[in-house]
């Protein structure tokens, strides 16, 4: 099905790309605009930039940039329909859908058609537990004993399935969805070489597997009776859109949580998180039986840079841990530990403590990470000084992988007192490994490091060809679409600039009924930019122009053919870039670019022109050094003597304009 164009429209005007992207990442408001770290590429310190008057968002580290749709699309995988109908729903707009096109079914991507079958089995299998006899018999008892409310079954989207062999199978396929799909979904699994096949989730309670958005990925399903055979839980395999080192169970519903509390709770299973939300404890998340991976804490840190891991109180199982808990320390990320009493895990102590309970204890019991290994570790090395030497060269290594050295003094410090040694000799401990890190790093950096390419664009060696008088540039239309890879001319900078105040202030008056837009056309009315793209969206303006009509930024950002729309996003944003600077906060009052737009405008374009003129000077001096016919040499050097007259004429002019 197709989405009718004022639907579209609808849905792009309800979505609010502060909204959007604070679904995903936690924004934070710096002047008009907010930041965050790019969820497109890892980084610490953000450069991820969203404009909510735009309403755009542009990664300076990069580059990465858009409207709404677009960031769904990029961070879900997803075509432009799904990503309207996420946005859809989530802004409550009623979809007015049109029969698709055959070659439109063909473009919809595998990913989107998993992603509808694997929602299809989650409201079936909830259907089965909430009106089927033996899914209410055994599926509905089994949540209802550990507690669990009609609300939070929904929520979590739980579901029951049958103890058949082909139950989901039939149910899809007489939906239309075809067996491939379903495999590929990890929802049925097909013997090598044969035609049959078998549901793989068969009499068990289903725990549906969200990502971040509210998708259901995967599953996770647990048996109820007591088979030697069979294996408690089974989970989906991994597929195209489920990679289990990526997820965290629950992080669709604690998200908002996480941002408000500023601290994520990560426990290990699917109960745990379930009990301690109906406790009203929502910021609480799942690695599902897993060791913490880096994707994983790199979600976390989308929401909030500290996380506090609840243990069982197993003590070995604690110790195995810990060993991986380095890495979040090398994200610079806050990691904090609570020990449950023996034997409790998270949702059977919430179940005895009760929420207030199960809250102070977490409250009295948290200890960074640092500390609890540095106890732990003391505990067990006791007065043996082997294994005292040993537990210090433990926690060195870790406090050495913190990357803030304001946070590695703070522990250093702390952790020469418990330990009872020197501190500087933790500290010249740390700095051995630190220096070993960055040489580590220099050397892989090197390896890996890509050839340089110019920002936004590849080197082009074109030159401006000149009409047979010698003295005007041919003007020229490039062809349709011919910068879906942008190429640099030698002209590259003084044409982008061009472009990009015309992007933004096309419609300004300079004077009164003397706009930019007006004045731009008129001092390039004989030049044609060689950069392709460029000369693209200056043609448009001069269309545009001719029917009396501007063209405005949001034409732009708004346009049809995506590359032009990044190219417009990209040049709007170049403002963003600079306001990050904060420079009011300084002291230092800049004048802002509309209150010198005629200057910045005249100065660029005259810069354009002496361009020109140099590259025509450079032509005409290897015309004159391999001419051997004196009257053509002759005709160059005057032609060679007007360019230097324009050339010195325009450095003139710039003078002054530096000067003013």
């Amino acid at each position: 099905m197709r989405i009718n164009q004022e639907t579209v429209e609808r849905i792009k005007y309800a979505a609010d790309i502060v909204e959007v992207v604070g679904d995903f990442v936690a924004l934070k408001k710096r002047g008009s605009n907010y930041m965050a770290c790019c969820p497109f590429h890892n980084e610490k310190s953000p450069s991820f930039n969203v404009n909510p008057s735009r309403q755009i968002y542009k990664c300076f580290g990069c580059g990465a940039a858009g409207d709404s749709v677009k960031f769904v699309m990029e961070l879900e995988k997803i075509g432009f329909g799904e990503a309207l109908r996420y946005l859809a729903k989530k802004y409550n707009i009623e979809i007015e859908e049109q029969e698709a096109s055959p070659e439109e079914l063909l473009r919809q991507n595998e990913r989107e058609s998993l992603l509808i079958v694997l929602n299809f089995a989650q409201q079936y299998f909830q259907e089965l537990l909430t009106t089927h006899d033996e899914g209410q018999a055994i599926g509905l008892s089994y949540f209802r004993n550990r507690g669990f409310t009609d609300p939070i079954i929904k929520q979590f989207g739980l579901g029951y399935s049958l103890n058949e062999w082909d139950g989901l199978s039939k149910a899809a396929i007489k939906r239309g969805y075809n067996a491939d799909i379903l495999e590929k979904a990890g929802l049925i699994i097909r013997k090598e070489g044969e035609q049959r096949s078998y549901d793989r989730f068969r009499g068990r309670v289903l725990f549906p597997v969200h990502n971040v958005s509210g998708k259901v990925i995967a599953f996770g399903a647990r048996i109820l009776i007591n088979d030697k055979n069979q294996p408690k839980y089974i989970n989906s395999p991994e597929t195209e859109v489920y990679h289990k080192s990526d997820v965290l169970y629950g992080i669709f519903q604690a998200k908002n949580a996480i941002r408000q509390q500023d601290v994520c709770y990560l426990v290990e299973g699917y109960t745990d998180v379930i009990s301690l939300h109906q406790a009203g404890i929502q910021n609480v998340v799942a690695s599902s039986g897993t060791s913490l991976t880096i994707e994983q804490i790199r979600l976390i840190a989308r929401f909030t840079p500290n996380i506090t891991i609840l243990y069982d109180g197993d003590a070995a199982g604690i110790k195995a841990a810990l060993r991986g808990l380095d890495m979040v320390l090398e994200e610079g990320l806050n990691v904090s530990l609570v020990s449950l009493p023996d034997g409790e895990d998270p949702d059977s102590y919430v179940y005895k403590a009760g929420a207030e309970g199960f809250k102070e204890y977490v409250k009295m019991d948290t200890k960074d990470f640092i500390t609890f290994k540095t106890e732990m570790l003391l505990r067990e090395a006791g007065e043996n000084p082997f294994k005292r030497a040993e537990a210090i060269g433990e926690i060195v290594g870790s406090i050495a992988k913190i990357p803030d050295p304001i946070k590695r003094q703070i522990f250093t410090q702390r952790t020469a007192s418990m330990m009872k040694v020197d501190e500087q000799t933790l500290l010249s401990e740390g700095n051995k490994l630190l220096r070993k890190q960055k040489e580590k790093e220099a050397t892989q950096a090197a390896k890996e490091k890509p050839k340089a390419a110019p920002p936004l664009a590849q080197e082009f060696d074109g030159l401006v060809s000149f009409s047979e008088d010698e003295t005007t540039p041919q003007t020229f239309e490039p062809a349709e679409k011919q910068f879906i890879t942008p190429v640099r001319s030698k002209l590259f900078y003084q044409e982008q600039e061009c472009i990009r105040l015309l992007i933004n202030y096309a419609k300004l008056d300079l004077e009164p009924n003397y706009s930019l837009c007006r004045y731009a056309l008129e001092q390039l009315e004989d030049l044609a930019f060689e950069t392709p793209q460029f000369a693209h969206i200056l043609g448009s303006f001069r269309e545009a122009y001719k029917r009396q009509e501007v063209l405005d930024t949001n034409y732009f950002l708004n346009h049809d053919d995506s590359d032009v729309q990044q190219l417009a996003i990209t040049l709007v944003s170049e403002g963003d870039k600079h306001e990050l600077n904060d420079w009011e906060k300084k002291g230092i009052i800049v004048p802002t670019e509309i209150e010198k737009l005629a200057d910045l405008m005249y100065g660029n374009i005259l810069r354009l022109k002496k361009g020109i003129a140099e590259h025509r000077m450079k032509e005409l001096l290897v015309l004159i050094n391999q001419t051997t016919d004196a009257e053509q040499v002759s005709d160059f050097l005057r032609q060679y003597s007007h360019f230097k007259n324009v050339d010195k004429s325009i450095a003139s002019l710039l003078g002054t304009v530096i000067s003013g």
